[in-house]
């Protein structure tokens, strides 16, 4: 599981330039994943073959007044309860504020990694800037300027040293980790509390009852499993108490560890917006996917009700048209059980290995079926290509030019391995890579002949170099 990394600040100290530095982003207000909106408040971050997740907490100031209101004290406490290292970033151009020292005072008894960075320091010569800031009693200043990128590999350099890599980040692997995400109020506690057959959970009609992703293990038929319910992802603008900003991070930090998400979807409300972008969350974090389609006891009962609904679904979430569907009701029971039959098969291609042989038989046959285009002349050509880990399956080809190949290519390439392999269910990532060999090994294709005759002086030009 990524470590959440979350950015703490008055606003206007360079937050967000800052996150859209680190994720290598230029928009921090939306992320063009095809068929999905979202939210760019939380971002992944690669830095020296180590990742983690960075959280942009936006200022904590209310409207006029430079004061601790008790909601906003309540975020701050509850932003740092969720994150695994906290950052506090300082303006070194206005220099210390007294909100920096509330914030400091919060921070102070926290045992967790903490960092401090004076940002808008963009050249050695303004590091004198910092030194008014060591009078907060902090041990050390990371002098960065997040619009320029001075200092920031500093910093990533010491933040990467409490980031796990992924050796270690491995648990146990005979349990399939299952997280349930959904909207408030769509029925996850009930249905947890369904599965594990006793009220471990606290549910409640009121949204936003759950606040803690509360992992409990159980066993089914001989296998094990470890059950996440999350707390409820709502939409941003029906977001009131600023506390449950902190809960998306448990939930994406519970997508991250799981092998299997259960989108649990309420019937009785259609699909909404959310449900498709909290379904955008399981894809960009390659997770297997299921569609719990919950409350259908209170569906109007229709032959075709169920077909129209989930035609509605993969219309919306093109993008997880993998992803099975199921309906249930959490609070009678039905069909409750038939969800583990769906996990099992789910991970099972989730978890599966190809043979490279097998691989490179796949996309030469495909390659051969469906050619390539030509690339500045040249040709496109596939050297060998080969499953590179599971969970989700990931396949990697080596190509001469990369870049070159479109998308819809690719997309071919990836529904030939579904077909050939029997992954249907399961994500399936694929990526190109630029082959590193011996200058010349691209075939150039001939030069075309010439229909153009040559001229008298073309011809006296050739007579001169005979003689």
């Amino acid at each position: 599981m990524k470590k959440a990394v979350a950015l703490f600040g008055r606003p206007n100290v360079g937050k967000s330039t800052l996150f859209n530095r680190l994720t290598k982003s230029r928009d921090a207000i939306v992320d063009n994943m095809p068929g999905v909106t979202r939210d760019r408040n939380y971002g992944d971050v690669v830095y020296d073959d180590k990742s983690f997740l960075l959280v942009d907490t936006g200022g904590f100031l209310s409207n006029d007044t430079d004061s601790f209101a008790k909601e906003i004290k309540t975020q701050l406490e509850a932003g740092m309860k969720e994150s695994d290292i906290i950052v506090l970033v300082f303006d070194g151009k206005s220099g210390l504020s007294s909100y920096d020292h509330d914030l400091l005072d919060l921070v102070r008894d926290i045992d967790k990694p903490k960092f401090f960075l004076v940002n808008k320091i963009d050249s050695p010569e303004k590091e004198d800037l910092i030194y008014d800031f060591y009078q907060t009693g902090t041990e050390y200043l990371f002098p960065v300027s997040a619009e320029h990128g001075y200092g920031i590999n500093d910093f990533l350099d010491a933040v990467c040293e409490h980031i796990p890599s992924e050796d270690e980040e491995n648990e146990e692997d005979d349990i399939i980790k299952i997280a349930i995400v959904g909207r408030p109020n769509a029925g996850k506690s009930s249905l947890t509390n369904k599965i594990l057959g006793e009220e471990r959970m606290v549910v409640s009609d009121v949204p936003g009852t759950t606040r803690d992703s509360i992992d409990s293990k159980i066993s089914f038929d001989g296998k094990n499993y470890l059950i996440v319910d999350t707390a409820g992802i709502r939409r941003k603008g029906k977001v009131n108490e600023k506390i449950e900003k902190f809960s998306v991070i448990k939930a994406l930090k519970s997508l991250e560890k799981c092998d299997i998400a259960l989108i649990l979807i309420d019937a009785s409300e259609g699909v909404t917006d959310q449900d498709v972008k909290i379904a955008g969350y399981a894809e960009e974090r390659g997770c297997g996917a299921i569609f719990v389609l919950n409350k259908w006891d209170l569906v109007e009962r229709d032959s075709k009700a169920q077909k129209r609904f989930v035609d509605d679904l993969r219309y919306q979430a093109s993008f997880l048209s993998y992803a099975p569907v199921i309906t249930i009701s959490a609070k009678t029971g039905k069909r409750v059980h038939k969800i583990f039959d769906l996990v099992n098969k789910v991970y099972k291609e989730y978890s599966t290995r190809i043979s490279t042989s097998k691989v490179n038989d796949i996309i030469n046959s495909a390659v051969q079926k469906n050619t390539p285009p030509y690339h500045k002349n040249r040709r496109l050509k596939f050297y060998y290509s080969t499953q590179v880990k599971a969970c989700p399956p990931t396949f990697v080809s080596f190509v001469n030019y990369p870049d070159a190949v479109h998308f819809s290519y690719k997309r071919f390439l990836i529904n030939q391995i579904r077909t050939e392999t029997g992954l249907e269910m399961s994500p399936v990532v694929f990526y190109l890579k630029q082959r590193k060999g011996k200058e010349g090994f691209m075939e150039k294709l001939p030069a075309r002949p010439s229909n153009k005759k040559p001229t008298k002086k073309g011809k006296n030009k050739r007579l001169k170099k005979r003689r």
